[in-house]
């Protein structure tokens, strides 16, 4: 089964996405945006960017946990993973970004 996204409003009204690999799981999530089309800027950015290695950025959290975001060529965080135990983890993350975001159809939850 393919990634998908899923375009949403939170709490706050705001706009998220999330990217969700075949198995239900989500890999990347976004911040809040105020507009729509930011959002749906925001999961292209994701789509043009995934495939490119340089553009994740892995980190270790202050609780000594694994994780990512996925940059903009600008250098704007544009989606973040959730924390991992091990590196190994963070990575075959990464792999599962890179191979379902691309060509990931957009769920639209916001109606």
């Amino acid at each position: 089964m393919a990634g998908k996204f899923e375009l949403y409003t939170d709490k706050a009204g705001e706009f998220r996405f999330r990217l969700k690999a075949g198995n239900g799981e989500i890999i990347l999530a976004s911040e809040g945006y105020k507009q729509r089309a930011s959002a749906e800027n925001g999961i292209a950015s994701v789509k043009k960017n995934a495939p490119e290695d340089a553009r994740y950025e892995r980190k270790e959290t202050k609780a000594g946990k694994h994780m990512f975001n996925l940059k903009a060529t600008n250098g704007q965080v544009i989606g973040t993973s959730e924390s991992y135990e091990s590196t190994s983890g963070r990575d075959n993350g990464i792999e599962s970004v890179k191979k379902n975001a691309p060509d990931a159809d957009v769920k639209d939850l916001t109606a």
